[in-house]
């Protein structure tokens, strides 16, 4: 008997710049395909979850472990939340990574401090760890306009193996509702994380009756 493949552990970063809905859906969509996620919340970030999703997230990290395990139904210890300053959490070290890493929304003061290789906080740790071990880093940025500055830090990231993937949903499926727009993004997400979904037709897979160019 073949044994089942291991569930893929996504460690999930919420930091403080609009747009906590992609990071939320990423959530839901990572539980619901069955992977285990480590989430880290950042003090902004937490105010833009209040500001923009209605959440009032509980600042210990074992009640907001409660909370998120409840808020999207997910399986006992399926989803775990670590704080801060929580250097003993396993994202902290290279031997015991999560498969991957998203930080969605990042801001440009994130992308800014991972890029210089600065490690204040459990996040920017994190996502040191993730590119030193050579495991998927998404970043997914939102600010607008972008200066050089931060223009220079994403090619540095990329250069060292990041993703860089600004909140920039595509419009060719004519969304009809936010919900639409977010799963665009999220669906993008999944994609490089190699989790499989049903959110987004894929391009070139049109509907028979639809007309076509010519």
């Amino acid at each position: 008997m073949t044994p089942s493949p291991k569930p893929k552990t996504i460690a999930v970063a919420l930091t403080g710049a609009s747009g906590a809905c992609y990071g939320l859906r990423l959530i839901d969509c990572l539980l619901s395909a069955g992977a285990r996620v480590y989430l880290l919340v950042s003090q902004a970030g937490q105010v833009v979850l209040k500001m923009e999703s209605g959440l009032d997230v509980p600042a210990r990290p074992a009640e907001a472990e409660r909370f998120f395990t409840e808020h999207f139904n997910a399986q006992s210890g399926q989803l775990r939340v670590f704080g801060r300053q929580e250097w003993t959490a396993p994202v902290a070290s290279g031997s015991n990574p999560p498969d991957a890493m998203v930080i969605c929304p990042c801001t440009a003061g994130t992308l800014g401090r991972i890029a210089a290789g600065l490690s204040g906080s459990l996040i920017e740790r994190a996502a040191d760890v993730a590119l030193k071990e050579r495991r998927k880093l998404i970043l997914v940025v939102r600010e607008t306009p972008f200066t050089t500055i931060h223009l220079e830090n994403m090619l540095r990231l990329a250069q060292a193996g990041a993703v860089i993937m600004p909140a920039n949903p595509g419009f060719y499926r004519n969304p009809t509702s936010l919900d639409d727009i977010v799963d665009f993004m999220v669906a993008r997400i999944l994609d490089h994380l190699e989790i499989p979904h049903e959110l987004m037709d894929r391009w070139g897979s049109l509907d028979p009756d639809q007309p076509r160019l010519v």
